[in-house]
């Protein structure tokens, strides 16, 4: 990793520049800023790849394994999703706020130690455990970016319903957009953690023969997904709209950090 070490060091000071370009544009509606954020974004998207990549081609598994390396890959999902979602809509906001989210998750990979999970042991390594993590990360990328919409969202609601008109409330999209954006990030996040939990389930089951079921960090895994069900269930039965979905999406993801929280607590989940 020393080779490459300096690809990381170049991404996070790009990274940092480009969040302080958007800060720039969301305080001021400057487009010079703003263009210059994204390109800037787009060298750090290309660098965190070939950082990965590299980091792929260097170790005999699928870098999602340590404390760092999970860090590191959800940071680079956020900016993946950001630009993708960027392309086809066009919301300067969401990439403001989701790369500051990423930033931050990619400064705490700069504190996080680089010992696995796990032992790297053949009979514990499996193809298994790295797609269940891959898409563990890939669905909380997607409530990341759900609950992003939610916080423009409450915002907006809040702006209107005080009748404070600023450029800031032209550049938010509406709010039955913004509904219907963090509604379809939740009908790809959920399956995406669903598919994560079983699979996880099975090579807990076949390594640790059935005694995972009471370790806290699956059943607050658990907790998620029925968290996320239970907003998809309301707002599907038309139940829960507006502000209220919103707000309950805001408290469905505050279940992740929870969650990312007790992993010590694991006894297999846990960063040794």
């Amino acid at each position: 990793m020393a080779d490459t070490r300096w690809i990381y060091d170049v991404t996070i000071f790009l990274y940092a520049a480009s969040v302080l370009f958007y800060f720039n544009d969301f305080l001021q509606s400057n487009r010079k800023a703003n263009r210059l954020a994204f390109w800037l974004l787009a060298v750090v998207w290309a660098l965190q790849t070939i950082f990965f990549v590299s980091e792929m081609a260097a170790k005999p598994y699928f870098p999602v394994l340590t404390l760092f390396e999970t860090l590191f890959f959800y940071s680079w999902v956020l900016v993946n999703l950001s630009l993708v979602i960027n392309y086809f809509f066009r919301i300067d906001l969401l990439v403001f706020f989701t790369n500051v989210i990423g930033f931050f998750v990619l400064s705490l990979s700069m504190f996080a130690q680089e010992t696995p999970l796990i032992n790297h042991n053949e009979t514990i390594i499996s193809e298994l455990l790295f797609i269940h993590i891959t898409l563990a990360i890939l669905s909380y990328g997607a409530f990341s970016l759900s609950m992003i919409f939610s916080a423009m969202y409450l915002l907006q609601h809040h702006m209107l319903k005080r009748k404070k008109w600023s450029p800031l409330l032209r550049r938010l999209p509406s709010l039955d957009r913004l509904e219907l954006f963090l509604h379809r990030l939740n009908m790809i996040g959920f399956p995406l953690l669903l598919l994560a939990l079983i699979l996880g389930s099975i090579w807990a089951y076949l390594v640790l023969h059935g005694s995972f079921w009471l370790d806290p960090k699956v059943w607050m895994s658990v907790i998620v997904l029925v968290g996320y069900a239970f907003v998809l269930y309301k707002r599907i039965a038309d139940v829960w709209q507006g502000s209220k979905l919103a707000i309950a999406n805001v408290g469905a993801f505050s279940l992740i950090l929870l969650n990312f929280a007790v992993t010590d607590t694991s006894s297999f989940h846990r960063w040794l």
